[in-house]
């Protein structure tokens, strides 16, 4: 028996389908040696390791189509990646599959902007930071904002329906499209670049891709949502007797300033401490230690002063109320450019206490505080001594639940666990009529827990649009609906 024959028919085939590749993109565009794979292949936190014969990194739309039809031929799953900076692993092949990356990071191109319209239109592999930075040039204003934007790619920042600091006052990515061009499983492109607020003709099909994390069809390009640039920002920084205090405080913000609200984020002691004692250059703002705060800004689109008044108005009022017990409002824009740097080197510090359980969970903003005071207590019931970390963006109700290890705990040990912490915190949320994820996606982490906790009917629709856009299960296969 020739025990080779099926090897060396697959080679064969593989030679054969990279041939076909190679004719559409170019050998230069094609990477096969494993430390040009590596870095493709494994998401940022090391939770997931794939596997792949190649990444592809193709130049336009029609080279994208063409990909993706003879992918389709060969019956070859396709892995859309962007800057690789998810967190839930959907950017990442399995390894069971047979599947190929491919990586948009050379269509990274402003097609036009329109400041009139206040519209972009950028191709999907354009790094966020420098979407943001084009539309600043043209004095406007493009609001999506998160840790990762010097390296994400606006067109996973779509796919997974990215959040951030600015949800609040803009919306999430959903929010911030009016019309894109897609790949379809078959090849076809679908070209829907329309910078239309009103576009009442039908189903909106764009909804379908903006969170489908590439698994009906690969977003190539965008038109983006522009808005006017703030002239005047204040930053606060304020501690709050408890979550309820911070809740409360929010809706003053939003009410005496007239919806100026674009960023309101709670900070619990334990993040002060641990940024303070792992990252350079963080200081702690108050002279006293307290065990919650927020962080708050206010924009407007005059610098007359009357902002500062308003958020000096708020802070009084509610320190009379004893809503706010001290604060501290940023004099410069260094000086809040040091209050937020408190708030982005958290995660960092996080890592430094050992193993970390993560959430990335949203309530009704008038449940964050029942949320967070049962979801402490349960998870402390169950494991004595584990530190709850929750922060984030409270002013939409998004909280990052992290649950960072007992100090002299086991590190894979105490991992090992995640699963168990991730069953009590979601029972919680889901009981409170929140998302087990926010902001995230689904990816490959919480397949499983989607299924399980979103009702047979939402399940079974997402199964009947995967399986009328992709009968043959060949995109990001295993990742949202399995």
């Amino acid at each position: 028996m020739n025990t080779e024959a099926p090897k060396q028919t697959s080679d064969r085939r593989l030679g054969d389908f990279l041939a076909e590749i190679e004719a559409v993109v170019g050998a230069k565009a094609i990477l096969t040696a494993a430390e040009d794979l590596a870095p493709h292949l494994q998401e940022m936190r090391g939770l997931y390791l794939g596997d792949a014969p190649c990444v592809i990194k193709p130049a336009s739309t029609e080279e994208v189509a063409a990909v993706v039809e003879i992918c389709a031929k060969y019956k070859m799953a396709v892995v859309p990646q962007g800057g690789n900076t998810g967190l839930v692993g959907g950017g990442i092949p399995i390894t069971s599959d047979k599947a190929i990356v491919l990586s948009l990071s050379r269509m990274n191109a402003i097609r036009e902007i329109d400041a009139t319209n206040y519209t972009m239109t950028v191709e999907a592999g354009c790094i966020l930071q420098n979407i943001q930075a084009a539309a600043d040039n043209v004095d406007r204003l493009f609001p999506l904002s998160l840790g990762a934007e010097g390296t994400c790619q606006i067109g996973g920042n779509l796919s997974t329906n990215a959040g951030g600091i600015n949800v609040l006052r803009y919306g999430n990515a959903r929010d911030l499209v009016l019309g894109l061009e897609v790949v379809l499983p078959d090849g076809q492109i679908w070209h829907g670049l329309r910078g239309l607020r009103k576009d009442n003709t039908g189903y909106d099909m764009k909804h379908l891709f903006v969170g489908g994390e590439g698994t009906l069809g690969i977003i190539t390009a965008a038109v983006l949502k522009l808005f006017a640039k703030p002239r005047d920002k204040v930053t606060a920084f304020a501690a709050v007797p408890n979550p309820a205090a911070a809740v409360e405080l929010l809706g003053r913000c939003r009410t005496l300033s007239g919806e100026a609200v674009s960023s309101f984020e709670i900070i619990p002691r334990i993040s002060i401490d641990s940024s303070v004692k792992h990252i350079a250059g963080v200081t702690d703002p108050l002279e006293q230690p307290h065990d919650w705060y927020v962080l708050v800004d206010l924009v407007a689109g005059i610098e007359d002063g009357s902002l500062s008044e308003t958020m000096m108005t708020i802070l009084s009022e509610a320190f009379e109320e004893e809503l706010v017990l001290d604060a501290t409002v940023a004099a410069s824009e260094a000086q809040a450019a040091a209050l937020w740097r408190i708030r982005e080197a958290m995660v960092e510090a996080q890592k430094h206490e050992g193993g970390s359980i993560k959430h990335d969970v949203s309530v009704p903003i008038s449940r964050v505080p029942e949320f967070l005071e049962r979801a402490m207590a349960a998870v402390s019931e169950r494991i004595p001594g584990i530190r709850p970390v929750p922060f984030g963006h409270i002013g939409d109700g998004n909280i990052h639940f992290n649950l960072s290890q007992p100090v002299g705990a086991d590190k894979a040990a105490y991992l090992a666990r995640w699963d168990e912490m991730n069953e009590i915190v979601h029972d919680i949320v889901v009981e409170l009529g929140g998302s087990i994820s926010a902001e995230h996606g689904i990816g490959r982490l919480k397949v499983q827990s989607n299924a399980h906790y979103k009702s047979t009917v939402e399940i079974e629709m997402m199964k009947k649009i995967k399986a009328a856009l992709d009968p043959a299960g060949i995109m990001n296969p295993h990742k949202v609906v399995d």
